[in-house]
């Protein structure tokens, strides 16, 4: 359980530069909301929890009401695709620019701005009469992606340092879902009341995550971004982020020889010269250029995306289309086939997470880091090595709901907020949580062939690569530096 925070009136942690004690000022807007008695540990968890929650069962309880969307308005499964990569693109662009955005309107205040937004697009899809609108629902939806970024924040400078590794693995635990049952009450529901049922539930627990939020959720944050948002580089920067999603999806679906492809990364590229272009005169750059080039974070980066490229693959794809091949594979009926290789990862990353958040105190984060990806690239070899036994190819899946779902998870996003830059903290949570979507988009986009290819060379192939990935990633881990709270 996470220890209590910090006496009232007592500096947080947050509020001290780590490397030469001095605290660093509050701001004035904030102060202005006057003194507050901070929370309990559980009680500020609770509350942030009930905010992902709201997250999370949007992507998760959705997902099996796909078919059901489908035949409501008449479309086949490429149009009915929209409701959730649309949901994740939104979150992708979210991330950046509202951690960083809560740097200069605080992440109380944030935190209600994305839980509105996540609110009125419910309420347009329980309402909409078109896919279209439906589509239009989910996107605004999808912006409460940022609630994982600004709660690692949030928490990070409540919370003492043991209570902060706790709390982020309670976090993570639900990051895939709640035990696998999530997905699956979501199944039912749609069957007994259709689709929009789903969305009621998730209309009445962000009516709850608002109450708590400003019940619970400190006024003040601990350090204030001078200057103003950079609204310019938030546009080029999900300009990137779109053309970029767009054409690994153009690569994959199409071909990589297709027209489409080499315009999109055109235009990929066209938008990220823009947005270092820009970011360069500004004087509060939604993410400064010499940030990303920074070690802390551009090794946290890219171990996320290269992890999230690997694994989420194996897990999500490639074992779910080996596990329901009648011909090449296990041969397993779909609800078999989720609840053998699907439930159990899901089911041991809610206990491993809260744990590996407990051993970031004792051992360090860095360490718990690799720890999580040093065996989550054993786990996949396993699986790679031996593709044709159904049972260690359960159980090395299984395994990475430990090692990926709980150690890794948590250990990266407790980092994202420990190593952000100190002028900037809302900068590192937030890309970093974008780099989920784009790894395992990559991913899935890079195996894709040799999963269409089985019939002739087997599964094998496939997960290799995906092990390749995660060699790779493993490495990076390796140079991510230790932050101050490691010493």
């Amino acid at each position: 359980m996470p220890e209590p925070m910090t006496e009232p009136g007592a500096m947080p942690v947050a509020e001290q530069d780590r490397g030469s004690g001095t605290a660093v000022p509050t701001a004035p807007a904030e102060e202005a909301a006057g003194p507050r008695t901070r929370p309990g540990a559980v009680v500020l968890v609770t509350a942030l929890l009930l905010g992902v929650l709201s997250f999370q069962l949007n992507a998760s309880m959705v997902t099996p009401a796909l078919p059901d969307i489908a035949r409501h308005f008449g479309v086949g499964p490429d149009s009915v695709a929209q409701v959730q990569s649309l949901f994740f693109l939104a979150g992708a662009i979210s991330g950046p620019l509202m951690g960083r955005w809560s740097d200069f309107i605080g992440r109380r205040r944030a935190l209600l701005i994305v839980i509105g937004i996540m609110a009125a697009g419910t309420l347009l899809c329980l309402a909409a009469p078109t896919l279209e609108l439906l589509v239009a629902g989910r996107f605004l939806q999808g912006f409460s992606s940022a609630i994982f970024a600004l709660s690692y924040i949030v928490m990070q400078e409540n919370l003492s340092r043991r209570a902060f590794g706790t709390a982020v693995g309670v976090l993570a635990s639900v990051n895939g879902g709640v035990a696998g049952f999530d997905g699956y009450l979501g199944g039912l529901m749609t069957e007994s009341h259709g689709f929009r049922s789903i969305f009621w539930v998730i209309l009445g627990l962000a009516a709850i995550a608002v109450v708590a939020v400003v019940k619970v959720v400190p006024a003040r944050h601990a350090q204030a971004a001078s200057g103003r948002m950079d609204w310019w580089g938030a546009v080029l920067l999900s300009a990137f982020l779109i053309a970029l999603t767009y054409f690994v999806n153009a690569g994959s679906e199409a071909g990589w020889g297709s027209p489409q492809a080499p315009a999109l990364l055109a235009a990929t590229a066209i938008a990220f010269a823009a947005f270092i272009l820009v970011e360069r005169r500004r004087t509060s750059p939604l993410i400064a250029v010499h940030h990303l080039r920074s070690r802390p974070v551009w090794t946290v980066v890219a171990c996320t995306v290269l992890t999230l490229a690997g694994i989420f693959a194996i897990m999500n794809f490639t074992v779910v289309v080996l596990s329901q091949d009648g011909e090449h594979g296990f041969g397993l009926a779909p609800s078999t086939a989720a609840l053998l290789y699907l439930t159990p990862a899901a089911l041991l990353g809610v206990f491993a997470a809260p744990l590996a958040g407990w051993l970031t105190a004792r051992i360090g984060w860095v360490t718990t880091l690799r720890f999580g990806s040093g065996f989550t690239l054993l786990v996949a070899a396993l699986a790679a090595l031996f593709v044709e036994d159904r049972w260690i190819v359960l159980a090395a899946v299984a395994a990475l709901g430990v090692t990926y779902n709980g150690f890794f998870l948590t250990a990266i996003n407790g980092l994202s907020a420990l190593l952000s830059p100190k002028e900037a903290p809302g900068t590192l949570p937030g890309i970093n949580g974008a780099s989920f979507g784009i790894g395992a988009s990559l991913g899935v986009v890079l195996v894709a062939p040799a999963v269409a290819g089985a019939a002739e060379g087997g599964y094998g192939p496939a997960l290799w690569i995906s092990v390749s990935i995660a060699a790779v990633a493993f490495a990076v881990a390796l140079l991510i530096p230790r932050p101050a709270t490691d010493d």
